[in-house]
């Protein structure tokens, strides 16, 4: 689940990076095939990944993202206030919602040795924070900026607008979200049978005749 996240959230990094257009039109269009692509990933997991009574937070992220998605591929909604408040809104909704469930599954599992669980709990705290931090940066864009510059190089004239600044935000937080999840689903786990195993090894073992006659 991580490793496909993580494929998504790069390739819609790779698209914003390399377009030299950063409209809102681009924007919302990268957006909305990430967006859709992660949310079959979420609900796909509530069958393949999960077990009963840890499905909540899936079907949540899940149909969140969806919905804003499918509003992000509507053609006409494809404009610089629609951008702002679909990422922002989606943002600052989903990240709650991931930032809270991790956080109460690492309290549930605090203790256990289900270091997968645990492991899962605190990428989804990591992920939802920043899924939050991208909602509150683009709440500080004004839609409506725009600075004119000069570059003597290319000898041209330039506009820095709003809606270019949004979508290099919200391709560098694609670009963080992959990087993460790679790492994370690339982590080895340590492994909680070891110190089962050196038990069982040590309970079988032959004892020593000293040890036979000090019993």
């Amino acid at each position: 689940m991580q490793l496909a996240r993580a494929a998504f959230a790069a390739l819609a990094a790779v698209m914003i990076t390399f377009s030299p257009d950063h409209s809102a039109a681009i924007g919302m269009s990268v957006f909305s095939g990430w967006a859709i692509a992660t949310a079959i990933v979420f609900l796909l997991s509530i069958w393949l990944v999960y077990p009963a009574g840890r499905r909540w937070p899936s079907v949540l992220l899940g149909i969140l993202t969806i919905v804003a998605g499918m509003v992000g591929g509507v053609a006409t909604l494809r404009t610089t206030t629609a951008f702002f408040v679909v990422v922002i809104a989606w943002a600052i909704l989903a990240g709650i919602v991931e930032t809270v469930a991790g956080a109460r599954t690492r309290r549930a599992l605090r203790g256990s040795d289900d270091l997968q669980a645990r492991g899962e709990a605190r990428d989804g705290v990591v992920v939802g924070i920043i899924t939050i931090l991208l909602g509150l940066a683009l709440l500080l864009v004004p839609t409506q900026y725009a600075l004119d510059y000069y570059i003597e190089d290319a000898h041209r004239s330039f506009t820095l607008t709003g809606i270019t600044i949004g979508v290099g935000i919200y391709g560098a937080y694609a670009a963080i979200v992959a990087v993460y999840l790679a790492i994370a689903a690339f982590s080895p786990r340590a492994s909680t049978t070891a110190p089962a195993a050196d038990d069982a090894l040590a309970e079988s073992a032959p004892t020593s005749p000293d040890q036979g006659g000090a019993a």
